[in-house]
């Protein structure tokens, strides 16, 4: 069951607002809302609770998915499920019949949620390494990603006439980077970044668990993708495994890049425009 801690406050705002070229909202975890003058869409969606003891949220609720009018596809990096959620990105196809879901295969069938029988086939289209696709105004190119406690991860670059966003997934460094960077000029970069914890398992074991990239690779893989401006995210979410994203100043500070380290809380608004700042 999903609640939204806000009521409908949020997407209301999200809906209503003037788009002049490529912004983006953050729904807090690793998850975005993006919207252009003719397009909306939603990268990897989570508006669960976790699966307490294992994964307790730490972050509000910003909408409902029930509430959203607009929504023209929903992209989905990798099969864990912060990311792959069917009650948090099913009631987004409710009122757009020609939205669909794109993701990798394994995210289909293996699911760590469980069950995606409520989607239907014709609104499901598997993604791989070098597709690239419309959605409205909005070009997408899936590439690679590095995440070894997934079975495929992929990641994302959102290209508009107005500006170019990258979002990671739950990536650690991976050589691919590099070639993005080379190919793409990417004004603003998501990229997961958390601290290592014990984490309390199902089996009830506590376990010493690393599932994001720490300080020093993150910005590693904001060089290799020659980042503008970098969006630390994910850091948020999960008891015991949150960090402060202010300590990548520290870390960027003898680096090219990333040129600005933006940081975020859920509902934040930004844009691809140069010298934009986070809408609080």
């Amino acid at each position: 069951m999903v609640h939204s801690t806000w009521g409908d406050w949020f997407v209301r705002q999200v809906e209503s607002t003037t788009v002049e070229g490529l912004s983006l909202w953050y729904l807090g975890g690793n998850g975005f809302v993006v919207r252009s003058e003719d397009t909306t869409v939603y990268i990897d969606p989570y508006f669960g609770d976790g699966n307490p003891p294992f994964t307790r949220r730490m972050i509000p609720v910003p909408m409902n998915p029930k509430d959203a009018t607009m929504c023209d596809g929903v992209l989905i990096t990798h099969e864990h499920l912060d990311h792959m959620h069917p009650p948090s990105f099913l009631p987004l196809l409710d009122d757009n019949p020609d939205a669909k879901v794109y993701a990798p295969m394994e995210a289909f069938e293996e699911p760590e949620y469980g069950d995606v029988s409520g989607l239907p086939d014709e609104r499901s289209v598997t993604v791989e390494e070098g597709d690239v696709f419309e959605l409205g105004d909005i070009n997408v190119h899936v590439r690679g990603a590095n995440d070894t406690d997934s079975l495929h991860p992929v990641s994302y670059v959102i290209e508009h006439d107005s500006g170019v966003f990258f979002h990671g997934g739950d990536t650690k460094p991976a050589d691919v980077f590099g070639k993005i960077g080379d190919e793409f000029d990417i004004d603003v970069g998501a990229l997961a970044f958390g601290s290592v914890g014990n984490v309390r398992y199902p089996d009830g074991e506590i376990r010493r668990t690393k599932w994001y990239m720490d300080e020093n690779e993150v910005i590693e893989v904001a060089n290799q993708l020659r980042l503008d401006r970098l969006v630390p995210t994910h850091h948020d979410l999960w008891k015991g495994l949150n960090a402060d994203p202010k300590v990548l100043h520290e870390h960027a500070a003898s680096h090219e890049y990333p040129k600005s380290i933006e940081v975020v809380e859920v509902g934040d608004m930004l844009t691809t425009a140069e010298n934009s700042l986070p809408t609080k």
